[in-house]
């Protein structure tokens, strides 16, 4: 998978074009000037989302009505393939080779695993950043997972407004048992479908963790669903059935939903500890790179090639020594972009990188450096 080029108009404050490089991207310049939103730009173009904004309105240029954000894809020597994400407003359309497609079949043209600051919720933040996590790997690999959560997150939300209608009116707990019944059918078909992909993936990630790679501590996940110690997990379809009658009155007494899989979490473990309460800052990096990693890893193993790696100001999150323990591993493996405004980054890993200097918005390639790809 190669981004050979990508071009944004009236996004943020970018303008000009990126000729990428085929393994690493240094993306140099002083803050403020779009480094970071030259990698929002990529990884818009491979999810339709930003991991900047849930309102990608906000990277419209100002005084503008339409953001546009252009890119070609090669996937395997195949010819490439031009992708496009226009925003006009609160809407997005997108495109493959100026034809209209769907989210579902625009998401399977290219992907990226972004690390960056807000990243770092995932091992040390609340359960749905792990749970984004988790769906965001198996929508990568199977794209068709996305309308599973849509449709999970339409019921929660009609059975959450019914919840707290009922809570307003006073009805009794067989009335709402009774008004719960049909949105409670479809929420046990769909949670039963998120909770064995998110099983199987945890089981793939496990299968390929880079455990050591940075830490003597060895890092290992598990999946936690909400349900444990209530029942046989192995017939979850039952068992959510069964909680889902217990807990009608909890339910109605709350105003909103308390089963189902979007109370699941992660558990992320150095040495059997938990992560999130007992790892340092430079652990807590360290495990999310080896997460991120994986990721890459599970997405290669069902597609043979590694999707994107996009690593934002990566030296104020990791040290040199990592930095560098890093960047051989990906050797070969990704298409890197990093971030930085460090000369002395630049100077110690910019040999056969391609290396932007970006000056508002505009990435200028630094031909003070021997590049090649």
């Amino acid at each position: 998978m190669l981004l050979e080029m990508i071009v944004a108009q009236n996004f943020r404050n970018l303008h000009g074009e990126m000729l990428c490089g085929k393994n690493l991207n240094i993306i140099f310049g002083e803050n403020g000037q779009g480094k970071t939103n030259w990698l929002e730009a990529i990884y818009l173009l491979a999810t339709t989302k930003s991991f900047k904004t849930a309102r990608l309105q906000e990277a419209i240029k100002f005084n503008e009505e339409l953001a546009i954000v252009r890119g070609s894809v090669e996937r395997s020597a195949e010819i490439s393939r031009l992708l496009q994400v226009a925003i006009e407003g609160n809407t997005k359309s997108l495109s493959v080779n100026n034809k209209k497609e769907t989210v579902q079949r625009f998401l399977g043209q290219l992907h990226a695993v972004i690390f960056n600051s807000d990243e770092l919720e995932i091992v040390r933040g609340n359960p749905e950043a792990r749970r984004k996590f988790l769906d965001g790997g198996i929508v990568s690999i199977y794209p068709p997972f996305v309308q599973t959560l849509t449709d999970y997150n339409r019921v929660i939300r009609q059975k959450n407004s019914l919840l707290q209608s009922s809570q307003d009116n006073g009805f009794s707990i067989e009335k709402t048992a009774e008004l719960l019944e049909p949105w409670n059918e479809q929420l046990i078909l769909h949670a039963t479908r998120i909770h064995k992909a998110r099983l199987r993936f945890v089981e793939r990630l496990n299968e390929v963790l880079e455990k050591k790679l940075f830490d003597r501590e060895e890092i290992s996940i598990r999946y936690a669903s909400s349900l444990e110690g209530k029942g046989d997990l192995d017939d979850y379809a039952n068992l959510l059935a069964e909680r889902l009658k217990l807990r009608v009155q909890a339910e109605l007494a709350a105003g909103y939903s308390l089963i189902g899989t979007h109370r699941d979490d992660l558990d992320i473990l150095f040495d059997g500890h938990d992560l999130r309460k007992f790892g340092s800052s430079g652990q807590q990096r360290s495990a999310l790179l080896v997460l991120q990693l994986a990721n890459l890893s599970v997405y290669h193993s069902q597609n043979q090639e590694y999707p994107l790696f996009l690593l934002d100001d990566i030296d104020a999150e990791l040290d040199y020594k990592r930095i560098g323990q890093l960047l051989e591993f990906l050797q070969d493996k990704t298409q890197t972009f990093v971030t930085t405004s460090k000369e002395s980054f630049v100077e110690n890993f910019g040999n056969g990188a391609k290396v932007f200097t970006v000056s508002n918005g505009n990435p200028l390639i630094n031909e003070s450096l021997l590049t090649t790809d």
